[in-house]
């Protein structure tokens, strides 16, 4: 009866108070006696509802615009019948069936009706009582039904009655808090003495789902209806409950903003009273200042100050204001003139690197050719941009420190494995909420001049995915062309990186795209032959760990065995960074020993070691200890710097069928058949019969099966291997060698010389064969190496297989008798 549309519905009819029509003019009373008298089954017209159910005594406006649903209309005023109405299923269903429709509904009396100028029916309908529909009597040109009247029990019971009293307890708190609801729905509620009319008008007055509605409606006994609505009340109570409780915290907030833009407008009032500034302007008079005073570019200066005319305009409160003011601390702490004063004295600096890192000529001279041609002509020289590639634990990222203390840069350090976002590298728009620039001016912030030495950790290790390429954003930090105007996309104006000294690290080189590797100084970091190694660990590692554990005062040696053993048995890798660990794990026990009143041993031999670190990890010398038939040891490269390759090949009776295993990749596989194409192309010069690989199956194994093996320089040993299997000829185990194979015998260049020639040398190897087109490659070797082992350069199989292989062994000879 209060319902915002019925109201509203009501004005625009003009059926204002004291118009002919009223509720009492439907006699409502008098058709209950007659119908409940009767008691027999009602043919009527039906009309669907959508997203709507009526009650009984219920008045509600319809509008009715479904071509059937008009003519059901036309035939109630026409037969002077009453109106049954169902809701349906379905409310987008537009000519809804039987099982479109509930099996209950309300027999309605229709009071005014006005038809609209477009067709549709408006009207004044209220709820009689409930229906059973029974019989579908026909669907066009109207829906026509049988429906059954339902009665129900009008007395009060003590159990009706209580029900009814916490039903208006909590339609009263609903009504209270529920802005839609009027305070005269509660006062007619009250009033109301009917168990189930009230829980007819509760049902009506909140705001449900149909289906919810028509559970009500199809409840028949009272009880259970009170029941049902004061659940319904009690979820309708909770929800309003919490929508209260927000709009009080937000109301609360906009009080205290309010508040506060009042007293800061007073204070504004009262400060400019007595002549003086808010913090606000006293804020940005000092960023004013600071700008000014600043030796920055024209274009900077102007992006400044003209941010900050934006920033003293806009009110303290204002969102933007942060991120203008963050902006602006951005430009201002960024170097744009700081520089730092190179050392040029070329001794000096030779001397720290020196006295800070064994070896490693090539990068220590690249350096000093720098601080040279800095020295002569500063002006015209462009910064390089190095790239030391090489082994973990090689002293890559250590000397790019010792670097930068030699000349007296500031050193910074980003690491760039698993960055997957070029917003990493040149930042985000300042569109996006939380922007900031990339780590490469966040990096220069942190230097504090324009001259730092940059170090760009794990170059090679950097993703790609949908978000960009970072390699690609690093084309223009590592340019020399474009440097010196870099752009940031949060700072939109350009930065100097071309006084920086870039240097970049890497394990290997293959990943870094060919674009970037271009723009970049190549210096290869091998790995430590044993003898370095000791150098390494007497000059480095063990004062240092002697220091870090508190051992400086207490004279603890090594011996060289001990150190020898430790590298050979203890730790198996191109660097020394399992080295020092294991050094420092000597330590820890020693101080330990210490530190329990025990007397520390003065030597560390290498008997002791067992007793420190346990068994030996590591069996250094893996080539076969003596010589076979069907095996030859080939070397490899690997990310720890190079390592011994064994290549097995069995024979058995078969049918000519080639197995290859250990996790063989596809260039070593075409390596294999090409070494066993070669090997049948020749089988006369090397006695073979042609008939013995049809009816031999071949097994070529590489040991070691969990780890990936590929690469063509394998070639030359799988033929060596095959080649002596099949002529009985022993293979030299202490040969090693490397080279890829052609079907006509020759012997082609590899790569990763120098790691497969340490890596043969470690493990004890006297000979090793290479191709003879890699004898350039021999100038990286160290001397000492070259020395202890025999180089043996080849041009075709043929070469390899006199160094390689010894005469098969004679047939032991018959005593006659």
């Amino acid at each position: 009866m209060w319902n915002r549309e019925f109201q509203d519905w009501w004005s625009q009819m003009g059926w204002a108070q004291g118009v002919p029509f009223s509720l009492d003019d439907m006699d409502f009373e008098e058709k209950e006696e007659l119908d409940e008298s009767s008691g027999e089954v009602i043919e009527a017209p039906l009309l669907p509802l959508r997203d709507m159910v009526m009650f009984p005594r219920m008045v509600t406006p319809l509008f009715v615009g479904r071509d059937r649903s008009i003519e059901a209309i036309e035939a109630t005023y026409e037969l002077g019948e009453s109106l049954i109405t169902v809701a349906q299923r379905d409310a987008d269903v537009m000519e809804p069936g039987p099982e479109d429709l509930f099996t209950f509904g309300t027999e309605v009396d229709i009071g005014r009706m006005l038809r609209l100028p477009d067709g549709t029916i408006s009207m004044l309908s209220q709820g009689f009582r409930r229906v059973q529909i029974v019989e579908y009597v026909h669907l066009e040109p109207y829906i026509r039904v049988r429906a059954l009247p339902i009665y129900e029990a009008a007395e009060k019971t003590p159990l009706t009655e209580a029900l009814m009293r916490a039903v208006l307890a909590l339609f009263e708190k609903v009504v209270q808090l529920n802005r839609n609801l009027p305070e005269d729905a509660y006062v007619f509620a009250m009033n109301i003495d009917e168990p189930g009319w009230l829980a007819d008008l509760v049902t009506q007055a909140l705001d449900l789902e149909v289906a919810e509605r028509q559970e009500v409606l199809e409840t028949i006994d009272p009880a259970a209806r009170l029941q049902r609505v004061s659940v319904l009340l009690a979820k309708e109570l909770d929800v309003l409950e919490l929508e209260d409780r927000i709009h009080s915290q937000v109301q609360q907030e906009l009080d205290k903003t309010q508040r506060e833009y009042f007293l800061r407008e007073q204070m504004k009032v009262i400060q400019s009273e007595l002549g003086e500034t808010d913090v606000y302007t006293q804020e940005v008079n000092e960023l004013r200042e600071r700008i000014a005073e600043m030796d920055l570019p024209d274009e900077v200066r102007a992006r400044a100050n003209k941010e900050l005319d934006r920033l003293a305009t806009m009110p303290p409160m204002s969102p933007e204001t942060g991120m203008i003011r963050t902006y602006l601390d951005w430009l201002i702490e960024l170097p744009w003139s700081e520089t730092t004063e190179d050392n040029l004295d070329v001794k000096h600096v030779e001397e720290v690197l020196e006295s800070r890192h064994y070896g490693l000529p090539k990068a220590k001279e690249r350096i000093l050719e720098y601080i040279a041609v800095r020295r002569l002509a500063a002006d015209k020289m462009r910064s390089p941009i190095l790239c030391f590639v090489g082994p973990p634990g090689t002293g890559k990222t250590s000397l790019g420190q010792s670097i930068a203390e030699a000349l007296g840069r500031k050193f910074v350090r980003v690491s760039l494995g698993g960055v997957r976002d070029e917003a990493e590298i040149r930042g985000h728009r300042r569109t996006y909420i939380g922007a900031l620039p990339g780590r490469i001016i966040q990096t220069m912030r942190r230097a504090g001049t324009i001259n730092p030495l940059f170090m760009l950790d794990e170059v090679d290790k950097i993703g790609l995915d949908f978000r960009g390429d970072p390699a690609a954003a690093l084309l223009e930090v590592l340019d020399p062309e474009q440097n010196y105007a870099f752009s940031d996309h949060y700072l939109e104006v350009p930065y100097d990186l071309s006084k920086v000294l870039f240097i970049t690290t890497a394990n290997i080189l293959d990943p870094i795209p060919p674009a970037l590797r271009d723009r970049m100084e190549v210096i290869e970091f091998p790995g430590y032959i044993d003898e370095e190694k000791l150098e390494i660990a007497r000059r480095f590692l063990i004062p240092r760990q002697l220091e870090e554990h508190g051992l400086k005062d207490t004279p603890i040696t090594f011996t060289d065995g001990a150190l020898r053993a430790l590298i050979r048995e203890y730790t198996y890798e191109a660097g020394v960074r399992n080295l020092e660990r294991t050094i420092a794990s000597i330590c820890r026990k020693v101080a330990r020993r210490l530190a329990e009143g025990g007397s520390p041993p003065r030597r560390i031999k290498a008997n002791m070691l067992a007793h420190y670190l346990g068994p030996p990890q590591f069996i250094r010398s893996l080539a076969e200890e003596r010589d076979g038939v069907g095996i030859a040891t080939g070397v490899a490269w690997t990310e720890a710097g190079g390592d011994l390759t064994p290549v097995e090949v069995a024979l058995m009776p078969g049918k000519g069928n080639l197995m290859l295993t250990g996790q063989l990749g596809e260039v070593m596989q075409e390596s294999a058949q090409a070494a066993l194409s070669y090997t049948r192309s020749r089988s006369k010069d090397f006695g073979i019969k042609p008939d013995v690989f049809d009816k031999t199956d071949i097994h070529i194994h590489l040991p070691e099966g969990a780890i990936p093996k590929d690469g063509p320089s394998a070639g030359i040993t799988i033929a060596t291997a095959l080649i002596s299997a099949f002529t009985s000829r022993p293979v030299r185990h202490d040969v090693g060698m490397t080279g890829e194979i052609t079907l006509r015998g020759r012997v082609l260049p590899v790569g990763g010389l120098k790691e497969k020639m340490l890596a043969a040398y470690r493990a004890g190897l006297k000979t090793i064969i290479i191709p003879k087109r890699n004898k350039k490659d021999l100038v990286e070797i160290p001397r000492r190496v070259q020395r202890h082992m025999n180089v043996v350069l080849v041009e075709r199989m043929d070469e390899v297989l006199a160094t390689a292989l010894l005469p098969p062994p004679s047939p032991p000879r018959h005593r006659r008798t």
